[in-house]
């Protein structure tokens, strides 16, 4: 019998934001639900989120930014997925968001953003009710 494929799930810190504790958590989270995650670590530019993406072969990018710069930065990356035909991903965003912001980034495609106190099963059943089937 055929074991189903893990969730894979790129999660990314875009921008010049140095705090990491948070997507860390969320890290660990996912792993623990039984998710592979590949964490790129601080400091990644949107083209450097994507280029792993697509080298991992991943289901979900998940970015985390606290720098005020996620309204340049998310969009950029949805960008960049658009002009590569790359469809199949689903981007998830979090950190230090206002309300405000939350629909435009949706209307450049992030799917969800979750903000501080989200619970980690929320983020874990979202993934899993919304991820594309491979």
């Amino acid at each position: 019998m055929q074991e189903a494929r893990k969730i894979r799930v790129l999660a990314a810190k875009p921008g010049l934001d140095g705090h990491d504790r948070g997507i860390k958590v969320i890290c660990a989270a996912l792993r623990d639900a039984g998710m592979e995650v590949i964490y790129t670590g601080l400091r990644q530019t949107p083209e450097q989120i994507v280029a792993a993406a697509i080298q991992e072969d991943v289901d979900v990018i998940a970015m985390s930014c606290l720098s005020g710069a996620h309204g340049y930065l998310f969009p950029r990356v949805m960008e960049i997925l658009k002009n590569k035909n790359i469809e199949d991903v689903l981007v998830l965003g979090g950190g230090i968001i206002p309300d405000e912001d939350i629909p435009a980034l949706k209307q450049a495609g992030i799917a969800e953003i979750f903000t501080p106190g989200t619970d980690t099963g929320d983020i874990i059943k979202y993934i899993r009710e919304n991820v594309k089937k491979n």
